[in-house]
């Protein structure tokens, strides 16, 4: 993608980023963006958030995890939008809404725009997550996310943010490792390129967490498909997700954790909408040596009273 310069606009509850073949949109008072458009193609459902809650196992519930974490459920279902900062080419400029943004003209151009938005969780005692996006001028987006640990917190099951797309992907591609992994379940995985039809889950008679993917440099995911009631228009694009500084983790499934999470068999899922595109900087292990009181080993679990810090990039 050629490097251009960015367009921007100042509305009284958003901020738009465009360029040739691009159009971003921020909201501020949602905590992120609420539309990604990249070649025609609108790649969010509902804006990004944090991701703090993946449905729980058997196995968490035979050591009552999700009794001594049940909080990080609603935590991530209800969190709070804090503040949001804006720097236009390195300098941090007053938050551009109204009656402040009526001092721009609407031609408003940059080379970098970074947008950060502040989370603060219901929990108690509670915490604060930063998620910032950096748009550079080719249009690709660096995201940023840093949870700020707080004593008293229990153990989270996994750290990340969470892409909602607006219908079911055909299939993905990364570079990673083979399989389904998780922290405490990678022997036996190759490194590799793997190409996967659709968005499979695993057949548990329960739903359950499934479909992890670990140490990954980058991820495709494949739609043909704006909206649900839009016929396929023939023409196949892709969103790439990749590294910024290490390898990240992933899942992309047709459902949200809360469905997975509130379906006691699986005919009672929904039929497949959308595509949740989970990328995580920090995920809780499964256990599974007894699924009935063995807990997940220590280095595989997730302490909610540390700083956790990850990034990656859409291009």
């Amino acid at each position: 993608m050629a490097n251009t310069t960015l367009k921007i606009t100042f509305a009284d509850l958003h901020l738009g980023v465009r360029g040739d073949d691009f159009e971003y949109l921020f909201a501020y008072h949602q905590g992120g963006p609420c539309s990604i458009v990249k070649n025609g193609m609108e790649w969010l459902y509902r804006p990004i958030v944090p991701a703090l809650w993946r449905a729980t196992t058997d196995n968490d519930h035979g050591n009552h995890f999700h009794q001594r974490s049940g909080t990080w459920f609603s935590a991530d279902m209800f969190i709070k939008v804090k503040g949001a900062a804006v720097c236009i080419d390195g300098k941090e400029i007053p938050l551009p809404i109204g009656p402040e943004n009526n001092r721009y003209t609407g031609e408003e151009t940059a080379q970098e725009v970074k947008i950060t938005h502040v989370f603060e969780t219901i929990t108690e005692p509670s915490t604060t997550i930063d998620i910032s996006y950096t748009v550079s001028s080719d249009g690709s987006i660096r995201v940023d996310a840093l949870y700020h640990g707080q004593k008293g917190l229990p153990e989270l099951p996994v750290f990340g943010v969470r892409l909602i797309m607006p219908t079911v992907a055909l299939g993905y591609r990364y570079e990673g490792l083979s399989g389904e992994t998780y922290p405490d379940r990678m022997d036996g995985a190759e490194n590799g390129i793997f190409d996967i039809e659709g968005l499979p889950i695993s057949g548990y008679l329960t739903p359950q967490e499934n479909g992890m993917h670990m140490n990954t440099e980058w991820v495709e995911i494949r739609r043909n498909r704006s909206l649900s009631n839009i016929k396929d228009d023939g023409h196949e694009r892709r969103l790439r997700v990749e590294k910024a500084d290490k390898p990240f983790a992933f899942s992309a499934l047709p459902y949200t954790p809360f469905e997975l999470e509130c379906a006691d068999h699986k005919e009672a899922l929904p039929l497949p909408r959308r595509t949740v595109l989970t990328i995580c900087g920090a995920v809780r292990g499964v256990g599974g040596m007894d699924s009935w009181g063995a807990d997940v080993e220590e280095p595989y679990r997730i302490s909610a009273e540390e700083d956790i810090a990850f990034s990656f990039r859409i291009v």
